[in-house]
């Protein structure tokens, strides 16, 4: 109305404002209804801003209730941008190179990699699952060359987290033990910290070959016994627990160096596969000009393709993100009321992070006890190759491995939640394999898991029979979960859309991902056999990096 009581003209914004007000009985009945429905609907205004939203929202008498309008200004008080999954380059300070990020896709899969010749990273971090493990708790070495549901083999201590977006995980590793002490991956101004032996010398600050901390933790994985070094030959030299698992299989692992561990002497072990093999050395040259002349492959060189690859599964595109750039279609109603849930009521988001180190990956990256229950594996030749902690064996004290300070006993990195859904098992020992069981933990960890059965919880049967102590765990609880949070039926069903569906990336799917299993590697060793790409045995190449037959 204008001063004299007429009707006024309303202009396209004007037009826009009141049909996103008008739309409110739409919202959250599905993908097509909501405010930007409505939107369209008047005139095809130009949208608003997210910062004129937030105004809408504060000046709006009452109408404010409008779901998509308070999550838009929810999103921009926490600092979510919905662009981080296009910032890589930007953050690199350097586009990828596809080259190397080729040579890092066949080291990836490649068990050359591994002394025991039986698992690579592919064999724990499947592309069927988001690169992440097909396991409730990790199957490395003496495995039968499955990867998915029906892998077999002695079981390790944790599940293996998601490799896809690592390149913005600031701590890596359930128990935190591999870290940027700048709180940026991309920052090695500080170095970057890791345990004995590496510790903080050997990736010292401004190291021009090791710039970021996944160049930094792909020197880890081939050093670890019970992921793919091996035993062979360890007999009598570990402790008389551990000789059964000396199956005289693959390369002998070398003994300890003077500092007391294997780790370099086992590095040297897979350099002398990789610098003997023409093929690599032929790949690694087309590279670094320096192994062209005839220098060997380095270790910071086998490194630096595990990260470029890495570099490449970024999969931060989810509808939640598209709903922060301005599209008010990405998400259904229920997605949004969910999320409203995650950063509200729910209190998700207070571990859960988006702003600032978290990078919008959906945690805080920071250490706490959740009171997951103690799922341990019983320990033998074919069965479990990781001796718990605890008097009775059957315990997991996290940090406290790390830190040696009885303080952090329990305590495990939040889970970054982009493309959970992917994942067959939550938690850092898969305790639940369904994300309602999951997310019911969290509203009400001392209910959940006094009640926890792992037969109930669908894990496999050979989880089944052995769960630690509660108690203990429980009496350390976060401060942040010592009270339940109580959500109604569609409360709880609204965020558990939001988690599986808001935040999955659609090109982080199995037929997208099961593409870049290659069909060959240079090393010439078999493949394992990924159970979930049948249709997709692999190609020469994948379609983030260079496309180039295998030599």
């Amino acid at each position: 109305m204008n001063a004299n009581g007429a009707p006024a003209a309303v202009s396209s914004h004007g037009r826009w404002v009141l049909a996103a007000l008008l739309g409110l009985a739409a919202c959250g009945q599905g993908a097509s209804s909501g405010a930007e429905d409505a939107a369209g609907d008047a005139g095809g205004a130009a949208r608003p801003s997210v910062a004129e939203l937030r105004s809408m929202r504060a000046h709006s008498d009452g109408r404010s209730r409008n779901p998509a309008l308070r999550l838009a200004a929810v999103l921009e008080d926490a600092g979510f941008t919905g662009r981080v999954g296009s910032s890589i380059e930007q953050r690199l300070g350097r586009p990828i190179d596809p080259r190397l990020a080729e040579l890092g896709r066949f080291l990836w899969f490649d068990t050359a990699g591994g002394l025991h010749e039986d698992n690579t990273c592919g064999g724990c971090h499947s592309p069927a699952n988001g690169f992440g493990d097909s396991q409730s708790i990790a199957i490395g070495v003496q495995n039968n060359g499955l990867v998915g549901p029906n892998r077999a083999g002695p079981r390790n201590q944790r599940r293996s987290p998601a490799a896809a977006n690592a390149a913005f995980y600031p701590r890596l590793m359930w128990n935190g033990r591999f870290s940027a002490p700048s709180g940026d991956p991309f920052d090695n101004s500080l170095g970057f910290l890791f345990p004995a032996p590496e510790g903080a010398t050997r990736f010292p600050p401004f190291d021009r070959a090791v710039t970021h901390l996944l160049v930094a933790q792909a020197h880890i994985p081939p050093t670890e016994l019970v992921e793919v070094a091996g035993f062979t030959g360890t007999a009598g030299t570990i402790a008389p627990e551990f000789d059964p698992f000396d199956d005289g299989k693959g390369s002998v692992v070398p003994p300890p160096d003077a500092s007391g561990f294997r780790n370099e002497p086992i590095r040297q072990a897979v350099l002398a596969r990789l610098n003997a093999n023409a093929r690599y050395r032929e790949r690694f040259g087309e590279i670094f000009p320096e192994v062209a002349s005839g220098a060997p492959i380095d270790f910071a060189m086998f490194g630096r393709a595990i990260a470029e690859f890495e570099f490449t599964l970024v999969f931060a595109d989810a509808p939640v993100d598209r709903f922060a750039r301005g599209d008010r279609r990405a998400m259904t109603g229920q997605q949004v009321e969910g999320a409203l849930v995650f950063f509200g009521k729910g209190r998700c988001a207070t571990c859960h992070a988006v702003a600032g180190p978290s990078n919008e990956m959906f945690s805080d990256f920071e250490m706490h006890v959740i009171g997951v229950p103690q799922v341990a594996p019983e320990f033998g030749v074919g069965l479990g190759n990781v001796i718990f902690d605890g008097p009775g064996r059957d315990e997991d004290f996290g940090l406290e491995q790390v830190s040696g300070d009885p303080a952090d006993r329990y305590r495990f990195r939040t889970s970054p939640l982009r493309n959970v859904a992917l994942q067959p098992a939550f938690f850092h020992d898969g305790a639940f394999t369904r994300l309602e069981d999951a997310i019911r933990h969290h509203l009400d960890p001392f209910d959940s898991a006094r009640r926890y059965d792992p037969v109930s919880a669908g894990l496999d049967r050979d989880l089944t029979r052995r769960v630690g102590p509660i108690e203990p765990v429980l009496d350390r609880i976060d401060p942040l979960l010592a009270s339940p949070i109580r959500l109604d039926e569609r409360e709880f069903q609204a965020l558990v859309a939001f988690v599986r569906d808001g935040l999955l990336d659609e090109r982080a799917g199995r037929r997208e991902l099961c593409e870049l299993v290659p069909p060959a590697v240079p090393s010439g060793f078999p493949m394992m056999r990924f159970e979930e790409c049948p249709r997709y045995p692999g190609k020469a190449n994948g379609p983030a990096v260079r496309r180039e037959a295998v030599r």
